[in-house]
């Protein structure tokens, strides 16, 4: 009897020890759980200064962008207004060289003219001069000196030369034949007569002297042939 007593007490004994394990163990769990409670507000409390930093940067390169907009539109109008301006000056000065160039076609020949009308003046005199005297040789020596005058100022001042070909071989870059005839006095085509002068400008063509040409006779040729 005495020794069922004793294993009912270690089993009271081993209850109440298992209670009270038990017990510890809900007591930790219960001073746990708002451990975890707080852990996860400062980890929200975390995200959300992480959340609110990433937005003032965002909003500080907002602004800076915003900044560097203006300041670029700005640019854009000063050289928008730049190229307005230098648009209408290089019209204007297009203009002006059109009108530069349509008077300097319109009076090119200024200088040219101013000589001519020295020539003109010494015609007026020469013929003044005749009505007063009444002398054909003077009327006469008188234009031939304006014309040996303007042929001169003429070659010197404008490049501008007359040539001879009465006697010169027939050469057909300088001469037109107006006449051809045949002659036994000459072995190749030549000039015979002039009825209007050739001019050189600058040594080039410019009118082509209108002549009479005189071509070898058949005879001439048999002959030379011959020989």
């Amino acid at each position: 009897m005495a020794e069922n007593t004793d294993v009912k007490e270690d089993e009271i004994e081993k209850g109440s020890s298992l209670n009270e394990t038990s017990e510890s163990s809900g007591k930790k769990e219960e001073k746990t759980e708002p451990a975890s409670e707080s852990g996860k507000g400062s980890s929200k409390k975390g995200k959300d200064l992480k959340a609110e930093k990433e937005i003032r940067k965002l909003q500080s390169e907002i602004e800076g962008y915003a900044g560097k907009l203006v300041e670029a539109r700005k640019e854009f109008d000063e050289l928008k207004d730049q190229y307005l301006r230098k648009q209408a000056d290089f019209e204007n000065f297009r203009k002006r060289m059109l009108r530069e160039k349509e008077d300097s076609i319109k009076f090119a020949n200024t200088t040219l003219l101013n000589d001519i009308i020295a020539v003109i003046d010494d015609f007026e005199r020469a013929l003044q001069s005749s009505e007063e005297s009444k002398d054909f040789d003077a009327l006469h020596s008188g234009i031939e000196l304006i014309e040996k005058q303007m042929i001169s100022m003429l070659e010197t001042n404008w490049g501008l030369k007359r040539f001879d070909s009465a006697g010169q071989p027939f050469d057909p870059e300088k001469h037109e034949a107006l006449m051809m005839e045949e002659s036994s006095e000459y072995d190749t085509q030549t000039v015979v007569e002039d009825f209007m002068k050739g001019y050189l400008l600058h040594d080039r063509v410019i009118r082509h002297a209108k002549v009479k040409v005189a071509n070898p006779a058949p005879e001439s040729k048999s002959e030379s042939a011959a020989e």
